[in-house]
């Protein structure tokens, strides 16, 4: 599935065309390094996220084409959330 598209339904940015954006901006890291909105996730991918001061870093544990907003935070465990 495409970065973008998994930052969306595991809703850890809001709109697709958002986490494109972050992408564009090198805002978005998978496994330390800058990530495209086309790259591929992976099971086990850390995919960390700026904006702004804060920074989010997530482990990716499933890989699925629609979740449900209980089941979105199941996508992923967080690994750091810095305010």
């Amino acid at each position: 599935m495409r970065l973008d598209k998994y930052l969306k339904i595991s809703r850890l940015i809001k709109r697709r065309t958002v986490a494109n954006e972050a992408c564009d901006h090198e805002r978005v890291s998978v496994n330390g390094k800058p990530a495209k909105a086309s790259y591929e996730v992976k099971i086990g991918d850390v995919i960390e996220i700026r904006f702004g001061a804060r920074l989010t870093k997530v482990e990716v544990l499933s890989v699925t084409e629609h979740a449900r907003k209980d089941e979105a935070s199941g996508l992923y465990r967080e690994l750091t959330v810095d305010s």
